[in-house]
């Protein structure tokens, strides 16, 4: 069991090495098979591992690589932590990212730096295996850092395109701001609790909870202080509202990273992180709430800016920035085991998604424009069957009350459960998350349809030429979008007694906060009737108002925005937060650097040294120079001059 750990793991890194520093010497089509076979091999490490804890008698392994850090009463060792919640994120990490290299074969069949790509990839899932495996706080950090700098590499992979160079950079600043909350919420659990292991902290949690700290000149809560600032790191991971301005424009990078980075795996790392730390915001009601309402409004928001887009990606990234918003508010709530539900079977339908999009860009040849698209079905059945696949799982299609649980795609057992949490708790933050909740399914499956109306059916909107050479994506292409569409249309038929159903406390053992999850599960499945069937009835209105207004009447959606000019232009203009943004903090900081350079660089520093001082002294030395003349008798003068100046100085000096 150690040495599988260690290899799901460190096989990634090693690929990455061997990629990305032997490139030149072994090909790219090596560099390829090494990166491939090795998250292959991690994928199939990962299910006995999952299997073997999860349905095992002994749910905890700590396999402890060495010493890291000791100084003072701070020590730290680096260790694997492998528990049901981490066994689950290895089953998303490695699976997704197995199937986005192979993809990327094909995808990025034409690019020069293709192993470059491949070691960033893989590069990218070591560092997010790091984090999920993480003992402790610091090593979190450390993987949690990591992902950063592997996904500013893959976003700005295109380093010639400027708009790429762009958003790389957006991504990397704006996940500082949150990854310092992050290190102060860090800061303040050591401080508190003396330790930085998990195991320790979550003793120490019942008297964490009784303390105050001292905070910008504020007596707070301690342990509420703390857990808020925690999740200001999580926010700007996972793009919740108000640091969730990269994630649209991290669409600039290569469609493999899309699906990598920002459906699966480093914008959930703030679900796991809240998750992980499940046993100290249960004991936190304040930061909870504060969590549910930020899921919450994000899923809303998200929603509403997803209804407008036509860029065929753009509309896949702000469908995830609101799906994990439905995640952070199951957290809020206590639904743990229901948000790393959704989770997991977003992972599948999300990536899905995003790998079926690119391959609808890779038979148009690099077209995402929506508007541009039309009929694509002719062209490329087997992505538009599997693009159907995704869609419904992520509108929460399926026939209730069959079956037990009901039988439908992924979505219709996640998304469900956690809405029927925010109920079931019967609180007023609750009951507010419930209700954005269903207005934000309704608009999913509005969005997520029309994505597939504008695409797929009608007639072609774009260039003919294209169209004559759009064809249907490779073979090494649509592997991974079958695997995916499994997942998709199983996972959560699947996984839901293990997840949330009658199986989960044994599944999920001490992973998650046990009591809070018990309380809020049976409230879920004790929620009237029409909260059950109002998520799906909702859903289907949204796809069956989609298929009018894209199918049948297209004159619709050109009068609906001309009927709601200013609420469109908001939608389009996703709510002015760039916009916002860049009047508060970009112009104002762009105006002080400014000054500083022309009043205090130029005008100050350089004005008073190098263009006053030392230009005098450059001036006064250029004419010390010209008595340098090398004539004797001009220094035969200068002496005389001085002499006589000597002798008036003493004769008027006597007198």
């Amino acid at each position: 069991m150690d040495l599988a750990i260690k290899l799901i793991v460190f096989l990634p890194l090693v690929a990455a090495a061997i990629a990305g520093l032997f490139c030149r010497v072994i090909g790219a089509r090596p560099a390829q098979v090494v990166t491939c076979a090795a998250l292959l091999i991690a994928a199939a490490l990962s299910v006995f591992v999952f299997v073997k804890i999860g349905f095992g008698t002994e749910k905890l392994f700590v396999v402890k690589l060495f010493s890291w850090i000791d100084s003072g009463t701070l020590d730290i060792s680096w260790a694997l932590r492998v528990d049901t919640l981490t066994a689950v994120m290895l089953i998303v990490v490695t699976g997704v990212s197995s199937m986005v290299h192979i993809y990327s074969i094909g995808y990025m069949e034409e690019d020069p730096s293709i192993p470059r790509f491949m070691a960033y990839l893989s590069l990218f899932t070591f560092f997010m295996l790091m984090l999920v495996t993480a003992d402790n706080l610091v090593q979190l950090f450390f993987g949690w850092e990591g992902v950063g700098l592997a996904s500013y590499l893959l976003i700005g992979f295109w380093y010639d395109k400027p708009s790429a160079n762009a958003a790389a950079m957006k991504a990397f600043i704006v996940n500082r701001v949150g990854d310092f909350g992050f290190a102060l919420g860090i800061f303040a659990v050591w401080m508190l609790s003396g330790s930085v292991g998990f195991e320790e902290i979550f003793g120490k949690a019942p008297q964490m909870a009784q303390m105050r700290i001292q905070f910008l000149g504020m007596d707070l809560p301690a342990l509420e202080t703390a857990c808020l600032l925690l999740f200001v790191g999580a926010m700007g991971k996972s793009a919740q509202l108000g640091l969730h301005t990269w994630l649209p424009d991290a669409m600039e990078g290569p469609t493999p990273v899309s699906a990598l980075i920002h459906a699966a795996t480093m914008v959930t790392a703030g679900v796991f992180m809240v998750c992980r730390l499940s046993p100290l915001f249960e004991l936190a009601p304040t930061a909870s709430m504060v969590v549910t309402l930020v899921g919450a409004a994000t899923a809303f928001f998200a929603a509403t800016v997803g209804l407008t887009q036509f860029d065929i990606k753009r509309v896949v990234a702000y469908s995830t920035c609101s799906q994990l918003g439905y995640m952070f508010f199951a957290c809020g709530v206590g639904g743990y085991s229901a948000a790393m539900f959704h989770l997991t079977t977003h992972a599948f339908f999300k990536a899905l998604l995003f790998l079926g999009s690119g391959s609808v860009i890779h038979c148009l040849h690099h077209e995402q424009d929506m508007r541009l698209m039309g009929g694509v079905r002719e062209k490329a059945p087997q992505t538009f069957i599997l693009m159907w696949v995704g869609t419904l799982a992520l509108s929460g299609i399926g026939i209730p009350f069959i079956l037990g649980n009901g039988l439908g795609f992924a979505g219709f057992y996640s998304k469900d459960i956690m809405l029927e949490a925010a109920f079931g708790v019967h609180t007023t933050v609750g009951m507010i998350a419930f209700w954005l909740g269903v207005i934000a399914a309704f608009m999913t499956a509005f969005y997520s349809t029309r994505l597939m109306f504008m695409t797929f059916y009608g007639k072609y909107r774009g260039d003919h030429h294209t169209w004559d050479h759009a064809h249907e994506s490779p073979i090494v292409m649509m592997i991974p979008l079958y695997v995916l569409g499994i997942g998709a249309a199983f996972s959560g038929l699947v996984g839901y007694d293990w997840f949330v159903g009658h199986d989960w406390k044994a599944f999920w053992g001490n992973s998650l906060a046990v009591k809070a999850t018990e309380e809020v599960l049976h409230h879920a499945h004790e929620v009237p009737l029409w909260v059950k069937l109002l998520p799906l009835v909702l859903a289907l209105s949204g796809i069956a108002l989609s298929y009018y207004y894209y199918v049948v009447r297209t004159d619709l959606p050109d009068r609906t925005i001309k009927a709601f000019p200013r609420l469109h232009a908001l939608f389009y203009n996703k709510w002015y937060f760039d916009e916002l943004y860049d009047a508060v903090f970009v112009k104002p900081s762009l105006a002080l650097g400014r000054f500083f350079w022309k009043k205090g660089d130029a005008a100050t520093i350089d004005g008073l040294g190098p263009d006053n001082v030392a230009a005098r002294a450059q001036d006064m030395a250029g004419m010390l120079m010209r008595f340098q003349s090398g004539y004797l008798y001009h220094y035969a003068f200068v002496m005389l001059v001085g002499v006589a100046g000597l002798v008036t100085y003493f004769m008027l000096s006597a007198r």
